[in-house]
């Protein structure tokens, strides 16, 4: 949890290729280095069996940690590799499904883009969260933009917690903390030498 009720949460996002042999130890650096309240593993890989291994690993680092680990899209793989619940990628379309399979205790998150409306029903059929973006500035997508007035109206209007993802920036964090829960945070700190000292900048812009 936030050091203070009002502050924003990390949420944090893997990279979609990463290295077994080295990225459990750099995410464990970061866990320790700064309060995260959840880790999000993100693949680009399709082989099971990679995809595994490396919920494995990261399961015990987060666990031994108490933070919450969720997988994207990969609803089958939640129960059997003993994660915490699924980042779903398609708004509301599969949550319903989904939250029967993987039962009320399961965390299941949903990625709407900007849309205002696919967030609203994502709530409506239990998403436990919800997450727009990209909030800055990326060549990635159709250039579309979640714009700070969608996070505004959210905090006001709605009870589900929201995630801002998607080219964050220090000043964009600053901008956003007053009206969002979490900041998913990933490329933005993987892509760099220094993750910890990255991440512990774009923390210090919540405050």
């Amino acid at each position: 949890m936030a050091e203070t009720a009002d502050l924003p949460q990390i949420y944090l996002i893997t990279p979609p290729d990463l290295e077994l042999s080295s990225f459990p130890d750099r995410l464990g650096a970061c866990l320790d280095a700064v309060e995260v309240a959840c880790v999000r593993l993100t693949m680009a890989s399709r082989d099971e069996d990679r995809i595994a291994r490396a919920a494995d690993a990261l399961r015990e680092v987060t666990h031994a940690r108490d933070v919450a680990l969720v997988i994207e899209a990969h609803v089958q793989l939640v129960e059997r590799l003993g994660l915490d619940g699924v980042h779903l990628t398609d708004g509301a379309r599969s949550l319903r499904a989904v939250r029967k399979q993987l039962g009320p205790d399961a965390i299941i998150g949903s990625y709407c883009g900007n849309s205002r409306h696919d967030g609203m029903t994502a709530g409506e059929l239990g998403a436990d969260y919800v997450s727009f973006g990209p909030v800055g500035t990326s060549a990635l997508g159709d250039g579309r933009r979640a714009e700070l007035e969608l996070f505004q109206w959210w905090s006001e209007m709605i009870e589900v917690p929201v995630v801002a993802e998607g080219a964050l920036t220090g000043d964009l964090i600053a901008r956003l903390g007053p009206a969002t829960d979490f900041f998913g945070i990933g490329d933005e700190i993987w892509s760099g030498p220094d993750p910890v000292a990255a991440l512990r900048a774009l923390a210090g812009a919540m405050r």
